[in-house]
Order: C-alpha cells, then structure tokens, then sequence
C-alpha cells in the first residue's frame, strides 16, 4: 500500500506495550515500524536473536510479540533458524499440507553484535543460499545487553567498556564496519539502510520493499540506545534526525544493484552536531583532541561520496 501514516497507525501492532525495554530505546520503534508494514491478512514468523530485544519481550510467562509466530534463537543463529522454518514452509507447501493461498513472511530481527559480528556467518550463508528471508539489524553500536563492549558496529573513537577513552587508547580505534555495503556485495535483491525519521515513511517505504521482495533481503536500522550512548531518554528522535542530517547515518537502498539515496540533507551538518550530544564521545571535545572529530569527518564526507556516486554511475 501506499505510505499513508493514518492508515497504518490504525493497523493492529505486532509489538505491543508491556515489554520491558528502556525508555529512550531505538529498538522497540524500529521494529514496530518495519512490522507494520505486513499486510494485516499474512502471517509472520519473526526470529530474535539472544539480546535486548528477546530478553526484554519475552519474559516468561509474558511475551510482547502479537500475531506472529515467534522463534528465540541463539545469539548467532538468527538468520540461520529462519532459513530452517523458511525451507520447510516451502516444503509443506509443495505437498499439499499447507494452503497456497495463504501468504507468510520470515522476518529476522538482531543487535549488531548478533549480526555484524557473532551472527554474520549465518546471516551472510542464508543471503547466499537465497532463502525467501528478511534480516533486520536493529545497529545500536556495541552489545548493549552485556554491558556496552565494543561491537565492530561501534563508531571509530567511542567510548565503550573495552575501548575506554583514555590515556593509552582514544575510545575505538577502528573504524565502524559496512555492512551494509558487504549485503550489497552478496547480489541480493533489495538492501536498504534507514532510521525513525521524519514521519517514518523512509522506515515504512523500505520495510515493505525488504518483506515484499522475493529472495534474500537484509535492512540496517538506526536504533540509539541511552544507557550506552549517554543521553537522555526523551532525546530519541533529536538524536536519529541529528544522524541523518550529518551523514553520519545516511538513507539509502540498493534495489537489484541500482543505488537510490532516499534523503539528501539541504543543509548538511557538521559531525559534532551529532557528537556532542552522546557522553560516548565528549572526550572527543577534550583540548588536544581535535584531531579525532576531522577524522571522523573525512570517513563521513567520503562515505556520503561514495554514495552519491554510485547512485549516478548505476542509474545511468
């Protein structure tokens, strides 16, 4: 359907109220918002990785999850749990022993650290066997659940409980892994990164492509974090506007190779926009410390190039 926010509030919401995530949290949002763009008549079968989110909407004998049929799988297992119940759908349906008529989507959801690091083997098998699959990474920048260690999602120079700002070390000292751009490199279909921005048409628009289009989808969600990241929890969306508008989290979707960038700031930002208003990095505004804030500028400005670049040399 069409993006219309009015209709799709009045949907009945397949994460509901009485889960137990923190006040301020991305997650809880995003994943409501790419859930809502199902079609009230199909089914779902949603796996969650070991993380915030499973342990928090699933608390024995409680569950958050509505109207979908729910699977907690290990840590790293995720996208290879879902590839299971997706094969057997299919071959259930090929017998005769479930209806044709009656559509149901497999949707993935996990952390960065279930994703990019513990969970990539899995996710990239299942996206190169091409399972009829949506993995949804909800990226809030370290392994929030255990502590806030660093993940390799983690921004370069952030402040984490293994990659302290200090005297030896400046926070992280590598730089944030794409992986984003490595599900491109795998040839699927539909890859798209998007955040709760705006009126969440940008987040809605791109669930619905991802769910809808057949074969192996992947999605990175924006999703803060106030615990680990530092702010205060009624900063959500000045924070996910702040990292649109610097680049810092661009908007972009790559549909069968064509790259599209679904939001161009008018008036770009300067990093230290978004920066300072997280505790992760105020080291980064120490005197002497400058050097890190032109750093992390320039692999913005470059990524944001790149980016503009390919979505004029592949829509030639």
């Amino acid at each position: 359907m069409a993006y219309n926010l009015k209709e799709v509030v009045k949907k009945e919401s397949r994460l509901v109220s009485g889960h137990r995530m923190c006040a301020g949290c991305g997650a809880p949002p995003a994943v409501r918002g790419v859930l809502s763009a199902l079609k009230e008549e199909d089914n779902a079968v949603v796996a969650v990785a070991t993380g915030c989110l499973e342990v928090s909407t699933c608390i024995y004998p409680y569950t958050a999850w509505n109207n979908v049929s729910f699977i907690h799988t290990a840590f790293e297992c995720a996208a290879a749990t879902l590839s299971g119940a997706e094969r057997t759908y299919k071959a259930l349906k090929n017998s005769g022993r479930l209806s044709k008529d009656k559509v149901t989507k497999f949707i993935a959801f996990g952390g960065d650290g279930g994703t990019l690091d513990i969970g990539f083997q899995s996710l990239s098998g299942a996206m190169e066997r091409g399972h009829d699959i949506t993995y949804v990474c909800y990226d809030n920048g370290a392994y929030m659940n255990t502590g806030t260690q660093r993940s390799s999602s983690t921004p370069h120079f952030a402040d984490t409980t293994t990659s302290p700002a200090g005297k030896v070390i400046p926070g992280k000292t590598q730089q944030r892994k794409d992986l984003t751009e490595i599900m491109v490199k795998h040839n699927i279909p539909y890859v798209a990164q998007t955040a709760l921005f705006g009126n969440l048409k940008d987040l809605y628009e791109k669930s619905e492509k991802a769910i809808y289009t057949e074969g192996p989808t992947y999605m990175s969600v924006f999703a803060p974090c106030p615990r680990g990241w530092g702010y205060p929890t009624d900063d959500l969306m000045e924070i996910e506007k702040l990292a649109v508008n610097t680049c810092f989290w661009p908007l972009y979707e790559v549909e069968n190779g064509k790259y599209k960038v679904t939001y161009k700031p008018a008036n770009k930002l300067p990093i230290e926009e978004f920066l300072k208003t997280q505790k992760r990095f105020r080291h980064m505004f120490q005197e002497g410390n400058e050097w890190m804030i032109k750093e992390l500028q320039e692999e913005i400005d470059k990524k944001w190039n790149y980016l503009l670049m390919m979505e004029e040399v592949t829509n030639k």
